[in-house]
């Protein structure tokens, strides 16, 4: 069977144009994904089709970051693949067709580790490339004065339950309880309970 992946990181993008170059290669069973790449073993639609692979099965997708978000678990789940004899067929690249190559032995399965293996990496690094612009785009915006950031939850001005357990750390920091410790009590972040024993310190001196 001919089965296709489509895949996009958030509910507001489109599976469309993917659906339809699936479609038109001739898949009989399309999975459609909305899910972030984030936890890779979390995409239960993923897991779902893994699953209901069987031996000869064809896979398609339209590009590798389909397969994960940086270049190991790409490479991982290729090899599964290859190791359940199922073939895989990447619609951006051609070339990364692993049932052209089951005449060749050994050299079509270098050809395809050797061109797996850099697009992988240009995934990883595309990955990279867009998390540092997003940090460039935020200390940009820090200087300008336009970034506020994630609004603050427990701290000395909030209300109701924020207020209630902000002033419960507050109390057992004040009585010598560790970080860690508050942090089990109350499952509060460490980071946040540092940001307020800092900001504890900082009121004091």
């Amino acid at each position: 069977m001919i089965i296709g992946y489509a895949r996009v990181s958030t509910k507001e993008q489109n599976l469309t144009r993917q659906v339809q170059e699936l479609e038109k290669y001739g898949c009989e069973r399309i999975f459609k994904e909305k899910h972030s790449g984030k936890n890779f073993k979390d995409r239960k639609v993923y897991n779902e089709m893994r699953n209901k692979l069987r031996f000869h099965d064809v896979l398609v997708i339209h590009d590798l970051s389909r397969l994960g978000r940086n270049k190991e678990e790409i490479k991982n789940e290729w090899q599964w693949l290859v190791a359940n004899e199922i073939d895989i067929v990447v619609l951006n690249m051609p070339i990364l067709d692993t049932r052209k190559y089951k005449e060749l032995e050994g050299v079509g399965q270098l050809i395809s580790e050797i061109v797996l293996s850099l697009l992988s990496w240009m995934v990883d690094e595309e990955r990279e490339r867009i998390k540092q612009a997003q940090r460039e785009g935020i200390n940009i915006a820090k200087r300008q004065g336009k970034y506020q950031g994630r609004p603050l939850k427990y701290h000395a001005g909030a209300s109701g339950k924020d207020k209630i357990v902000y002033d419960d750390i507050v109390r057992q920091l004040k009585a010598g309880n560790s970080v860690m410790d508050i942090h089990s009590n109350t499952e509060v972040s460490r980071n946040t309970i540092y940001r307020i024993k800092n900001d504890l310190e900082m009121s004091d001196t």
